[in-house]
């Protein structure tokens, strides 16, 4: 039978998982035993890298070789990191890591290829097509993404038996997402979702970093670092003493720099201070959840704990004072989400292939059932008549809305605007406003008319939304058969089908360990 399994591609670590013959989830240490892995790579060579803790260690040798934190810039189609003359996308950076959780797991559950991949919820068409091209770079199937908030509730609701009207609070190194979700038994429908793609434990860390420039230099007069390796070194330090004040309300630090060793105290208290605003952004956004369900926090019935950084004892005080009860954590919460996107991987492949599925696993994924919500609103740019000033206005009109129950689809009838009209300006965007400069637009394009049509001439627009999340987009005039498709999956000429085979050869020279 094959092997699936459910990979977490995060700013900080990843982890790799797989479902056991009895359908549970595990986590695959890799070929350095870690059970989660960073997110890092370093350029020894040119044929040799370094991924995980090493390549983390050897940037403090040379930070122009090493790469960290890649997964913040996956929205950016421009952002490329150059290393010895050579290029690399966000992409190609995580099909290193994904390369590297993948050669380790094959050494112990044998060969496999295809994998399910997480995301944060809030990540938009341009990143999640980055991160499946990713997969593809790195030899893999990528048989599906999921949220990664929703991988952590599957995980909960599976093997916790979690009940109710439920928040997870998903707060990883570099990423934050909430999603409200039903269960009932073990049926998952999520309701919304908000979150910030640039809002995790790497910011707290700077607030450390910061702190401790402040306080040598006040102290000793000098400069606590001189060069991007010994401020990499304090970047370490700094993480490790966020770790402690999660579990003491004081820490003693050292710090050495070019005046000599200073020494000094930090309580959790002074701590908070310095992430208040972290905290206030992200009580905010939970309020937006809760808006955009229709909910009370008296409506919540529990708040699940995911990601490493929601162990900060004030992350958690601040979700008890709006809740009115602790938060609950099971297990590791650096692991959930890799173990529920494992789980994911059965039901996709019990959905997509049954006979591929192991009688074990099906058995006890058979009557799990999960609902999706589209995390964006999706809609075009048109012409409107304007009531209050009696003109033609620009209008973004929203065909998907946020919290679409997914997969999705929607048809939607426009006219032209004018007699003889033989372009239409055809834009995909994304957002809920209906003024267009408070929307992206993801890709645009024209539409050829024959000549001759009328003013008001039918021109329908077919927007689908599948359980990938991923938009197609049709605009179409019916009585010519005149179509312009725009098919996110493939659209994009940077990551076009001669592209991947081209850097999945490259990767393939590298030397990965």
């Amino acid at each position: 039978m094959s092997r699936i399994a459910g990979i977490d591609l995060g700013t900080t670590f990843s982890a790799i998982s797989y479902l056991n013959k009895m359908g549970r989830p595990e986590i695959i240490p890799n070929a350095d035993g870690e059970r989660i892995m960073h997110s890092a790579v370093y350029f020894e060579s040119a044929s040799n890298i370094l991924v995980g803790v090493e390549a983390v260690n050897s940037r403090h040798e040379d930070v122009s070789k090493s790469v960290r934190w890649i997964k913040s810039h996956m929205s950016d189609e421009e952002y490329k990191v150059t290393i010895d003359g050579a290029e690399y996308t966000p992409a190609d950076i995580s099909a290193l890591i994904l390369k590297k959780l993948h050669q380790g797991a094959q050494q112990q559950i044998g060969v496999f290829s295809d994998v399910v991949i997480t995301v944060p919820a809030n990540f938009g068409e341009v990143a999640r097509k980055a991160t499946m091209d990713a997969g593809k770079i790195a030899g893999l199937n990528v048989v599906g993404i999921v949220n990664e908030p929703t991988a952590a509730a599957i995980y909960y609701v599976i093997t916790q038996e979690v009940k109710g009207h439920v928040l997870v609070f998903d707060l990883g190194g570099g990423t934050f997402d909430v999603s409200i979700a039903d269960v009932n038994g073990k049926n998952v429908e999520i309701v919304t979702s908000s979150g910030d793609r640039h809002l995790g434990g790497i910011n707290f860390d700077e607030k450390l970093v910061e702190y401790f420039e402040k306080n040598y230099k006040e102290k000793s007069g000098g400069n606590l670092y001189s060069s991007q390796e010994e401020r990499s070194e304090v970047e370490d330090y700094a993480e490790l003493i966020k770790r402690s004040l999660s579990k003491k309300e004081s820490v003693a630090f050292r710090l050495k720099g070019d005046s000599g060793t200073v020494r000094g105290e930090l309580t959790q208290s002074e701590f908070n201070v310095m992430i208040s605003s972290f905290l206030a952004r992200m009580e905010m956004l939970v309020e937006t959840a809760l808006d955009d369900a229709g909910n009370e926090p008296s409506d919540i019935d529990k708040v699940l704990l995911v990601g490493g950084s929601s162990r900060i004892p004030a992350v958690q005080d601040m979700l008890k004072n709006i809740f009115g009860f602790e938060p609950t954590v099971v297990g590791n919460v650096d692991e959930c989400v890799s173990l529920g996107a494992a789980l994911y991987a059965g039901l996709r492949l019990l959905e997509d292939d049954p006979s591929r599925v192991d009688e074990g696993i099906a058995a006890g994924l058979c009557d799990v059932n999960l609902g999706e919500v589209c995390n964006h609103g999706y809609g075009t740019i048109c012409l409107s008549f304007d009531e209050v000033t009696q003109s033609s206005v620009l209008t973004n009109d929203v065909l998907i809305k946020k919290d679409s129950k997914i997969p999705c689809a929607v048809k939607q009838i426009f006219c032209t605007h004018c007699n003889n009209q033989q372009i239409i300006k055809a834009k995909l965007t994304a957002g809920m406003s209906s003024d267009p400069d408070e929307c992206i637009v993801l890709v645009s394009g024209e539409l050829k008319l024959p000549p001759g049509l009328p003013e008001r001439t039918p021109i329908e627009v077919s927007y689908s939304y599948d359980k990938d999340q991923r938009m197609r987009c049709v605009f179409e005039h019916k009585d010519s058969g005149t179509q312009l498709v725009f098919d996110y999956d493939v659209m994009s000429r940077k990551s076009s089908s001669q592209t991947i085979a081209e850097k999945k050869a490259k990767i393939e020279d590298f030397t990965i360990e």
